[in-house]
């Protein structure tokens, strides 16, 4: 897919939304996040407006002053419809206070995959890309420091591997699709490592 007018609109939003927050795990500028998943979702899709959603997933889970009413303004219905469609349900409080989302963390995992069971194709393709960059980036932090990397997340490692494993399932069983795949095998690398800190 080349840079279009309407993508590197994306781009920008996307970077001046999340401007000054971090990724929780490597600290470096949360906007690669979302950079990332777009980069991926573009190897293999021309649909542009897939790749706008990929660019503006997180945007109204975690910018408290982004409301869904000026993604659909800026972006268009299609685009608005995709990223809603992947975008957990935070109340106010908890999009303005993480310390608040944490207390809800499990109703609310459960909640996204049971939505997840009814997302359209360009949706789960771009919580494909996304858990992709999330695993990765989990198991590339994990080689570079060890078991200190896992008491970074909210929830403990168990958790995390409940999750990423029950979302790999949904989405293996409703797409075919080179990018399931690579989900799969980056889950197995995870699976591996944190295995090996449970042996320790």
């Amino acid at each position: 897919m080349f840079l279009t007018k309407r993508i590197e609109q994306a781009i920008v939003r996307a970077t001046i939304l999340h401007q000054g927050q971090k990724r929780k795990i490597s600290n470096v500028p949360y906007i690669i996040h979302p950079y990332s998943v777009a980069f991926l979702l573009a190897h293999y899709s021309d649909d542009e407006d897939v790749i706008i959603a990929g660019l503006l997933h997180d945007t109204l889970e975690d910018v408290p002053t982004y409301t869904e009413e000026k993604l659909r303004s800026e972006f268009g219905d299609r685009v608005g419809d995709i990223v809603k469609e992947v975008t957990e349900d935070f109340t106010q409080a908890e999009k303005e206070d993480h310390s608040i989302r944490a207390h809800h963390w499990r109703a609310r995992k459960e909640k996204y995959l049971k939505n997840l069971e009814n997302d359209s194709e360009e949706a789960l393709l771009i919580a494909t890309a996304d858990k992709i960059h999330n695993m990765r980036n989990a198991v590339d932090e994990y080689f570079l420091h060890g078991d200190a990397v896992w008491e970074k997340f909210q929830r403990n490692v168990e958790h995390m591997l409940w999750f990423y494993s029950e979302t790999a399932r949904i989405i293996s069983a409703k797409l075919t699709h080179p990018l399931v795949d690579e989900m799969n095998r980056i889950l197995t690398e995870l699976e591996k490592v944190t295995i090996a800190k449970n042996k320790k």
